[in-house]
């Protein structure tokens, strides 16, 4: 019996890959429709398409870039490092004060955390640990991280948030983040 079910399965195979390499006969391909474009999803991180944990994750996000921003004006000895550093501050306190503006248009009681996270605070450790050889690219290095991060939110967020004014919101941020981003890859690339 087992016998017989192997032999068939091996018929069938057999069957199913000649079938594979044989052209198909008669087809018309004038009269096939054409090719649904299906446009990308991006699928959230967990629970990032909720307004609470979109507000949380990009108030992080700016903070980390002002307080990361204060060690690198102290730290750096390079004036387009320092001059990105002043931008960071000053773009992200702007942001900072739009995500707020924007909690308060949506009528969500939500309030962004005051603290950075442990491992934003990690990293800002790190980067006051560092040597001043290594603590240009360190720095630079963190600002695209911290960057691609916060673009990959805004835009998550910007397509499948649960708040109309929070992902107008994220839609308008996006490309000041990629701007940026966009910069500190240029500046990191011109110190190696």
């Amino acid at each position: 019996m087992n016998r017989m079910i192997l032999l068939a399965g091996a018929a069938a195979l057999s069957l199913s890959l000649a079938a594979c390499g044989k052209p198909a006969e008669d087809t018309d391909m004038a009269a096939s429709p054409p090719p649904v474009a299906v446009a990308p999803v991006t699928v959230p991180a967990a629970g990032e398409s909720t307004s609470p944990d979109f507000v949380g994750r990009a108030a992080d996000s700016d903070m980390f870039e002002i307080e990361s921003s204060k060690v690198a004006l102290e730290r750096t000895k390079n004036a387009e490092v320092k001059a990105f550093a002043q931008m960071m501050i000053e773009m992200h306190t702007r942001t900072s004060a739009d995500l707020k503006q924007a909690v308060a248009d949506s009528g969500l009681a939500i309030t962004p955390p005051p603290t950075l996270p442990d491992d934003k605070q990690a990293i800002i450790a790190s980067l006051k640990a560092t040597d001043a050889a290594g603590f240009d690219k360190a720095y630079m290095d963190a600002q695209i991280d911290g960057h691609q991060a916060t673009l990959d939110l805004m835009t998550r967020y910007s397509q499948t948030g649960d708040n109309a004014v929070l992902k107008a919101a994220a839609t308008k941020t996006a490309p000041i983040v990629q701007e940026h981003l966009t910069k500190a890859k240029a500046i990191r690339d011109a110190l190696m």
